[in-house]
């Protein structure tokens, strides 16, 4: 007979909707985890988690409503310790079967068996299976006790218990039913002070009935969507706005989209039961604000979802995900054009009165806003980043890019005192742009003011152009430079600097745009810029370990191995620019029969001069005696200069290439030559043979690191 299904439902007043994506699955996921712990359910039972503003539950498949009973073997004691030389029970082996509860009688069946080296003695027995009732009393436990709740709260119960208003519970949010049915029954369990049973309750102004009174475990989706007025998974509630939006936009016309947002549409999924798309608008009028103000207003403060024409403009109509869907929706529409009417006001007013002053003249008002007590305000960091964003356009380029990018860095923080950013912080640098193409400011400084804070996140796109690279990375540097220099470093759960992301920000930039700049000269120009307020002695030293960990997790996260990531940044390349291409050598060169040979060989030429410090890369022709180190000579003055001069063009697979002729004289130097000969002219001649292959051999990657 197959197993029923269970259904297992928590209703609660409204979820925090950012958080109940991952409480309806963690719900679930403990549930089932905990019913297959005690053998309730098993690896064919199937979970499908629902999560709504007002329910979170789980739908298990095959699970039993008693556990099979489990055969245990418990060992008591050696043999030598509970029976004496007559094999009679000693008094300690007699106690240890009273405090097991167990009368004399069990001696008869005690078993005998080895345990490591000496024999012991068993007491074997059968732990009936948990009924289900017991069980998911156990997991319902453990998976309220084990929710990501954001924020616990403390209610008093309501009722059932002696003194109502006296227990307090503590939860994400009030609870008021408990739902656990095992196919058609009701399975009696309790939790946050509530009783199970089969009733549940539907959409709080549209559903059909109230309560709903479930038939079955598998009824539990259709009945609440058809007498509830609910859709209940949050997967199906998200596909079905999805699904309206689409078909609003299309009925619009003109090509007009909904914004992609996929935060956006979890969190308005997980604020509706019964989601129904209306379309609304606004006045053209305030499409004269720029329209990344009016978009970041309709998202964040009214969850709406904006329209763009076919080339991603902002139009003056909006999509709103209402939870009602009444005969006559003018109601609704008229509400929310209402609503976001004075939203879109203040966007244009911050917008016009931010426009009366120019940036240059909001310069003087950064002296103060504080950055960090130790660093001193926004001010004084614009003049440093301004210093390290000049000494790097001076590597790039001309005068005409230094003066650029001088003129972007003193300007790039100044939004931050306009109205239009205090009210949104989210468009600093965006805005910045913006002001200054009213300014009147040359196109590439408009771009850096906003590029300056790219790469955003991972994936963000990059700086336009050479002035907002030397910006961008100016403000970064100075940034990693300024917390390490005075010891606020990230821990293992925290970064609220996100030196991370600006360490892999200046990590991609370098990478990526090919730049040719030398990371320990970038961090040194920081560091002077700071002077005198680096408080930490090895600041620097740690911050390049920092960037070098930041650039191996993110090579190893693009499929390198970890053994090529190891090599390529074991002598620590000055310009990531020449990562890429070292990796692609060592990768062509881990190919080639030769290179484990080389490898290992290169591996034990490095230990055996770690032991000799006193050898230099030089070799005296005339102490060459035995003819493999004589042949192993000769072969490096004909392959390391082409292989050096291969290097120095850049073309690192063909300079590793070139080492594999090696191979045979060296397996024949080690084969025939003994390094450490007593005579210390010849030692030391033959271990500057070794120095200069080694040198040589190491030149793209240490190729030991592959061995």
């Amino acid at each position: 007979m197959t197993n029923p299904n269970l259904l297992v439902e928590l209703f609660v007043e409204e979820l925090p909707p950012k958080a109940l994506r991952k409480l309806g699955q963690a719900f679930g996921d403990v549930l089932l985890a905990q019913l297959r712990a005690q053998g309730l359910a098993d690896g064919a039972s199937l979970l499908v988690p629902y999560a709504s503003p007002r329910r979170l539950a789980a739908h298990i498949t095959h699970v039993a409503a008693r556990a099979a009973d489990k055969p245990v073997s418990q060992k008591l004691m050696p043999v030598s310790v509970g029976l004496d030389a007559a094999g009679n029970a000693t008094p300690a082996l007699r106690k240890k079967l009273a405090a097991l509860g167990l009368a004399e009688s069990a001696l008869a069946q005690l078993k005998r068996a080895m345990d490591g080296k000496a024999e012991a003695l068993f007491h074997e027995s059968v732990l009936p299976g948990a009924t289900l009732a017991e069980g998911l009393q156990k997991a319902l436990a453990e998976a309220i006790a084990r929710l990501p709740i954001p924020k616990v709260m403390s209610y008093q119960l309501e009722s059932g218990c002696e003194l109502p208003g006296w227990t307090s519970v503590s939860f994400v949010r009030p609870a008021h039913g408990l739902v656990a049915l095992h196919g058609s029954e009701v399975v009696s369990v309790q939790a946050l002070g509530l009783q199970s049973g089969r009733e549940t309750h539907g959409h709080r102004f549209e559903a059909a009935v109230d309560p709903v009174v479930l038939q079955g475990a598998d009824s539990y989706a259709l009945q609440l969507q058809e007498e509830g007025a609910v859709i209940a998974g949050f997967e199906a509630r998200r596909n079905e706005i999805a699904r309206q939006l689409a078909a609003a936009a299309v009925a619009v016309g003109g090509g007009v989209e909904p914004i992609q947002d996929d935060a956006l549409l979890d969190e308005v999924t997980a604020l509706v039961e019964r989601p129904n798309v209306l379309v609304c608008e606004f006045e053209k009028e305030f499409l004269e604000v720029p329209q990344e103000c009016l978009i970041l207003t309709m998202k964040a403060n009214q969850k709406y979802f904006p329209l763009l024409d076919a080339q991603g403009r902002l139009t003056n109509r909006f999509l709103v995900v209402s939870n009602i869907r009444p005969e006559d929706a003018s109601a609704v529409t008229g509400g929310n054009e209402r609503v976001v009417r004075p939203r879109l006001a203040d966007a244009k007013f911050f917008f016009d009165q931010d426009r009366k002053k120019t940036l240059a003249s909001r310069v003087e008002g950064l002296g103060k806003v504080v950055y960090h007590n130790k660093l001193g305000t926004q001010g004084e960091r614009v003049e440093r980043v301004r210093a390290i964003a000049q000494a790097i356009a001076a590597q790039l380029g001309d005068a005409a890019l230094v003066a650029q990018a001088d003129q972007a860095a003193q300007l790039a923080k100044t939004d931050l005192v306009t109205d239009m950013v205090g009210e949104f912080p989210e468009l600093q640098g965006i805005m910045g742009r913006y002001y200054a193409r009213n300014d009147g400011l040359d196109e590439a400084v408009a771009d850096a003011i906003e590029d300056h804070y790219k790469p955003r996140f991972a994936g963000d796109e990059l700086p336009r152009g050479p002035v907002g690279l030397a910006v961008a990375l100016a403000d970064k540097l100075e940034t990693l430079v300024g917390m390490f220099g005075i010891g606020n470093l990230p821990t293992g759960d925290r970064d609220p600097f996100a030196l991370r992301r600006h360490a892999l920000g200046v990590v991609r930039m370098l990478i990526e745009r090919d730049l040719p700049l030398d990371l320990s000269a970038l961090v040194g120009i920081a560091a002077q810029a700071l002077g005198p307020l680096l408080t930490q002695a090895d600041a620097q030293a740690q911050l390049l370990e920092f960037i070098y960990d930041r650039l191996a997790g993110n090579l190893r996260e693009q499929g390198a191995s970890a053994q090529e990531v190891d090599a390529v940044l074991g002598n620590r390349p000055e310009r990531l620019a020449e990562v890429p291409r070292r990796l692609a050598a060592v990768r062509a060169f881990a190919q080639l029969p030769e290179a484990p040979a080389l490898a290992a060989a290169n591996k034990r030429i490095g230990n055996i001069l770690k032991k000799s410090p006193e050898a230099d890369a030089h070799v005296n022709p005339a102490l060459l005696r035995e003819s493999a180190e004589v042949a192993l000579y000769e072969a490096v003055q004909a392959v390391v200069p082409r292989s050096e001069a291969q290097f120095q063009a850049g073309d690192y697979t063909a300079s590793l290439q070139s080492l594999a002729q090696l191979r045979a004289p060296v397996d024949a130097f080690f084969d025939g030559v003994m390094v450490n000969a007593e005579e210390a002219d010849l030692r030391l001649n033959r271990l500057g043979l070794l120095a200069s292959l080694h040198h040589a051999m190491n030149r793209v990657a240490l190729l030991e690191r592959l061995a």
